[in-house]
């Protein structure tokens, strides 16, 4: 074994790397900060190490990579940049905003990752040892810190007030405290709409439901963050164009610093999964299960929720906020049309 540090405590996967300069968005306190006018991030004075260490121990150890779904194996964003450019361009910005609304409702769910840590370090789960891995680290900081990156902590704003700082300064504060609410009821009922996943994850008799449920969030997850890169990509484009929007690209510099923020969430992610799939599972009575006959339906029910169910989800809900924009508008069939053209 090559001499990799595996080791690492919570207070070091959960510390800051020095800064010369604080980020801070309209008198707002955010993660992350800047050194000599680079954006760092949060959290990353040794996250960042620990997980390529975990990673290549893994492929030391067991002679396979880490786990990846491309992201070519998910759609492009729902409305394309096109699309969105010709709403924005045509005085129709409340899809947008609905759509930036949404992601950072999302974003603050992800800090619901911390409740279901499990106890210890995880080893009552396995047969094999779990020292030294990402799998003995989600109690003692991985799982905390991804919590901290999206929901904030302390006083410090996390990415869901940054997504809502970003719209804020696109649109120059287009909602107010109301107008959100009936904004997310809207988009709650649309979304409702599309009925419950009709699959529902596996189980596996023996093994403690909870750990199991940990590891479909972990998979359901690590399916929004890869396909959260076509947003992110969407977004800085769009946003960067300021005859479209106000903030002479302030918004899309801020989506830039989140998109960055999430790296380590999709590394460690993929490396939790590849350790449980190489290792051999153990539950009541000493009931064992091959990693591959775990995770593997765990992943592929949870990478065909996110391509089927999720997508027709999130498309009804952008439809709506286009629908709605359109309905009021003399011209709306019109611009309806020539969006559903550009879609080709």
């Amino acid at each position: 074994m090559s001499n990799l540090q595996l080791d690492w405590t919570e207070t070091e996967l959960l510390a800051d790397d020095r800064i010369d300069d604080a980020l801070v968005v309209r008198g707002v306190t955010c993660h992350g900060g800047y050194v000599d006018g680079r954006y760092v991030s949060p959290r990353s004075r040794f996250r960042r190490d620990a997980i390529a260490a975990w990673q290549a121990s893994h492929r030391e150890t067991f002679g396979t990579d880490v786990l990846d779904a491309p992201l070519d194996a998910f759609p492009p964003h729902y409305p394309s940049l096109d699309q969105a450019r010709l709403l924005l361009s045509n005085g129709v910005p409340d899809p947008v905003i609905g759509i930036l609304t949404r992601v950072g409702t999302v974003e603050g769910y992800g800090g619901a990752i911390r409740e279901l840590a499990p106890q210890g370090d995880g080893q009552q789960y396995f047969a094999d040892d779990v020292r030294g891995t990402a799998i003995a680290h989600l109690s003692k900081g991985l799982l905390e810190a991804h919590a901290r990156d999206e929901s904030g902590w302390g006083e410090q704003a996390g990415h869901d007030r940054m997504w809502y700082a970003v719209r804020d300064i696109a649109f120059e504060d287009p909602l107010d405290e109301t107008g959100v609410g009936e904004l997310r009821a809207r988009m709650d009922k649309a979304a409702s709409s599309v009925g419950p996943a009709p699959v529902t994850a596996p189980q596996f008799d023996g093994l403690d439901p909870r750990f199991i449920g940990l590891i479909a969030f972990m998979a359901r997850v690590l399916f929004i963050e890869i396909r959260a890169f076509h947003a992110f990509a969407w977004a800085e484009a769009l946003l960067s164009d300021s005859d479209l929007v106000a903030g002479n690209g302030q918004a899309a510099a801020l989506v830039a610093c989140i998109r960055q923020d999430e790296s380590p969430h999709v590394d460690y992610l993929r490396t939790v999964l590849s350790e449980m799939r190489a290792r051999t599972f153990v539950g009541d009575g000493g009931k064992r299960y091959a990693g591959t006959d775990v995770i593997d339906p765990i992943w592929q029910h949870c990478l065909s929720e996110s391509l089927g169910h999720n997508d027709k989800r999130n498309r009804t809900v952008t439809n709506m906020l286009i629908d709605d924009a359109l309905a009021s508008r003399r011209n709306g069939r019109e611009l309806r049309e020539e969006f559903d053209r550009l879609a080709s």
